[in-house]
């Protein structure tokens, strides 16, 4: 049987968060990528968020990740500032409700303390090494940090920032324009 594919399909972006020595990166590419087609190449795919105590970057179908990230920051709000449990909240209600059930995407959160992966699936993974990964390059850039943690004393932010570029060497649906935030 033949697959069928889709044309039209957008990938767009790989996700990476290092903690390491209380301090916490979120590192993102800039790529959107339309079938075959590089469309855009400086997207911003990190926010800061909840007075800027907070960072969340997504992966996934634009439209579905804005979605949800203004969920996700009514849940911070609504109970005042708690990350997992606000993490959780959103997604109950992703599997729970009808509309929300249909997105498509990915996020990574953290504030100071913690950090989580949250999918549609109802996950909320909190990693054991200091490592989130999400997006089209992600296990690219989650093998490049994991050797960065092991092999070298380099803090967070240089982790993500390297293993983002690496990340993009490899795969065709991440480039070199890499956003970062830290906490």
């Amino acid at each position: 049987m033949n697959e069928v594919k889709n044309e039209n399909t957008i990938r767009s972006t790989t996700v990476l968060l290092v903690k390491r020595d209380g301090q916490t990166a979120i590192a993102a590419d800039g790529q959107v990528t339309l079938g075959e087609t590089v469309i855009k190449g400086n997207a911003r795919k990190i926010r800061r968020i909840h007075n800027d105590k907070v960072l969340a970057g997504f992966a996934g179908a634009t439209a579905d990740a804005f979605t949800l990230l203004t969920r996700f920051e009514a849940k911070l709000e609504q109970f005042q500032g708690q990350l997992e449990r606000a993490s959780i909240e959103l997604t109950k209600d992703w599997r729970t409700d009808k509309y929300l059930r249909n997105l498509e995407a990915l996020m990574i959160v953290a504030d100071s303390k913690d950090s989580y992966l949250i999918s549609g699936n109802g996950d909320v993974i909190a990693s054991d090494e200091g490592l989130l990964s999400i997006g089209s390059g992600s296990m690219y850039a989650l093998a490049a940090a994991r050797a960065m943690m092991k092999h070298t004393d380099l803090p967070a932010k240089e982790i993500a920032q390297e293993a983002l570029m690496i990340a993009g060497k490899i795969c065709i649906y991440t480039n070199s324009e890499i956003i970062l935030e830290e906490i």
